[in-house]
């Protein structure tokens, strides 16, 4: 099961390269939305491995990441399991290791639940699918890590082939 929070969609399409990635490897996976998986419920029975994702916003992860995998701590140790993190920081390979990268480090820190397999993703910046006030506050934040700050810019930096590989790896995990 790979299991994800998304915001602006690039998280869930990651999720699916992931799911992508282990059928690709003569695996069986199913993908779904955190937040809808608290609601629906989940047939944690029905899975050997659990894959979760979450991106980070403005240095930080959503509440309901941390609340979700506090809830459900119990049966995520009981499986094999693994977390990646989205982040656009992980754009700079030094930052894109799990020991370089502060916010790997800070869920280690926070989360009550601690995951056997990590992975950092490199994300997306879109600044014209943001509101503004976003657009202005990673421009900002850009600005200061030497990153894009054209308002027009869009640029993709998910390795997708170590996406796919990430799939597969997870299939060792069991």
């Amino acid at each position: 099961m790979v299991l994800y929070l998304s915001r602006n969609g690039h998280t869930a399409r990651v999720a699916r390269a992931v799911a992508e990635g282990v059928i690709a490897a003569g695996g069986r996976a199913d993908r779904m939305d955190l937040v809808e998986a608290e609601r629906e419920g989940l047939d944690w029975n029905a899975y050997d491995i659990v894959a979760i994702g979450a991106p980070v916003l403005y240095g930080n992860y959503d509440r309901r990441v941390y609340d979700f995998v506090a809830a459900h701590r119990a049966v995520l140790d009981a499986k094999p399991n693994s977390f990646f993190n989205v982040s656009v920081v992980a754009r700079v390979p030094a930052k894109a290791t799990v020991e370089g990268n502060r916010y790997m480090q800070k869920f280690l820190q926070l989360s009550a639940w601690k995951p056997r397999d990590l992975k950092v993703v490199a994300g997306k910046v879109d600044y014209p699918r943001w509101p503004w006030h976003e657009r202005k506050m990673i421009q900002l934040i850009m600005k200061m890590t030497h990153g894009p700050t054209d308002p027009s810019t869009v640029i993709d930096y998910t390795d997708w082939d170590d996406v796919a590989r990430y799939g597969g790896h997870l299939l060792t995990l069991s």
